[in-house]
């Protein structure tokens, strides 16, 4: 399935920065951006730079991967909790399976997520590697 450019292009600043929303009521932050509080339910929402740095909260290796992705076999993906609390879903970069830790620190960087298709569109985004 192709993307839309103007999707793709509408979306780009969340998916080359830590960008989320935070709750001007609560004050908890969320990535992806989010419209309404999980918590409070407010819709008085604000963006906000997340931090670049955190630990590794959780993690699994994939071996079997959804179309798309079978060149990529075997990776990483993980719950990262940054340093402000804010919990991302992401990929790992940089390490090896065997080397991953529950808790090891890490840090945002960019990196190419996919490609559509040969000729398609070539994704970048944020991805984290030991620090």
């Amino acid at each position: 399935m192709v993307e839309s450019v103007p999707r793709y292009w509408r979306e780009r600043k969340y998916l080359y920065r830590l960008i989320g929303s935070e709750c001007k009521k609560c004050g908890r932050r969320y990535f992806p951006p989010r419209k309404v509080c999980l918590h409070c339910k407010s819709t008085e929402m604000r963006e906000v730079k997340l931090p670049e740095t955190g630990r590794i909260l959780t993690y699994s290796i994939v071996y079997v991967s959804p179309r798309g992705f079978e060149k990529y076999v075997p990776y990483i993906i993980a719950i990262v909790e940054l340093d402000d609390g804010t919990r991302v879903f992401t990929q790992l970069t940089d390490i090896k399976p065997e080397d991953v830790k529950v808790g090891m620190r890490v840090i945002a960087t960019f990196r190419r997520i996919r490609e559509q298709s040969k000729d398609g569109i070539i994704e970048y985004g944020v991805k984290f590697k030991p620090i």
